[in-house]
């Protein structure tokens, strides 16, 4: 069974992800949103591009926070394939200002 994240700003990411919509993925971010891979920031819209749009990125949500602002997932795409993910967001005004992902 596929988990749901309750902030709504983080299931909006999620279902841009799924749907490799760039343009709903970046309208989830502040306009300054940073985010780390592995511990290591990263500039996000490279790592965007790499790592989920021109690789098919997809996430099978497996757990979420009672606040919804963090995540377990199946993370897959073309590039790595499957491995499960930990996902952290802080949320501002609604929109997403930071995400962190890592292997879990």
């Amino acid at each position: 069974m596929t988990a749901h994240p309750s902030d709504p700003a983080v299931a909006a990411f999620v279902t841009a992800v799924n749907a490799g919509d760039k343009d709903a993925f970046f309208a989830t971010l502040t306009d300054d949103a940073t985010m780390s891979d592995d511990g290591t920031d990263r500039d996000l819209a490279a790592w965007a591009e790499r790592e989920i749009f021109s690789s098919n990125g997809r996430m099978d949500i497996e757990d979420v926070s009672a606040d919804g602002q963090t995540l377990t997932a199946m993370y897959t795409n073309s590039t790595w394939g499957s491995m499960r993910t930990r996902w952290h967001f802080t949320v501002t005004d609604g929109r997403i200002s930071r995400f962190e992902t890592g292997q879990a």
